[in-house]
């Protein structure tokens, strides 16, 4: 017996498993699935940058159309000079936004929408708003 307790058949020499004995074909797999994982986690970090940008442009186009509302229905009211569309059309251009239709509803009520161009071409944000004197 050797100094394992295992017995040794005379003539056969008992070598130690080395590394260098292991197959090498998994040799390298976790820097590919580590480098896969890294694309994976990128590529999801830019589609939630992508839609938070979304969802900032339309909050500004909203915006743009509900301040560009509010100064028509005072125009169409008589409370501020100028034809209701045309200030309108100014507040949203000072929004970096374009106007992109306005109708006097009557009674001092104006409707408005907006457009905000943004980079990548999926189109604009859009905002819509109404506005008229208080009830």
């Amino acid at each position: 017996m050797d100094a394992d307790g295992i017995g040794v058949r005379p003539g056969r020499v008992r070598s130690p498993v080395t590394r260098a004995s292991v197959s090498h074909g998994e040799r390298g797999s976790g820097t590919v699935l580590g480098l896969a994982l890294g694309a994976v986690v990128a590529l999801l970090l830019v589609a939630v940058l992508l839609l938070a940008q979304a969802v900032v442009m339309a909050s500004r186009a909203s915006s743009a159309a509900d301040l560009a509302a509010l100064a028509a229905a005072d125009a169409a009211r008589g409370l501020t000079p100028g034809e209701p569309c045309e200030v309108a059309s100014g507040v949203a251009v000072r929004h970096s936004a374009k106007l992109t239709s306005c109708t006097v509803l009557g009674g001092g009520v104006v409707e408005v929408a907006t457009g905000l161009e943004h980079r990548f071409d999926w189109g604009p944000a859009t905002g819509r708003a109404r506005a008229g004197p208080p009830p």
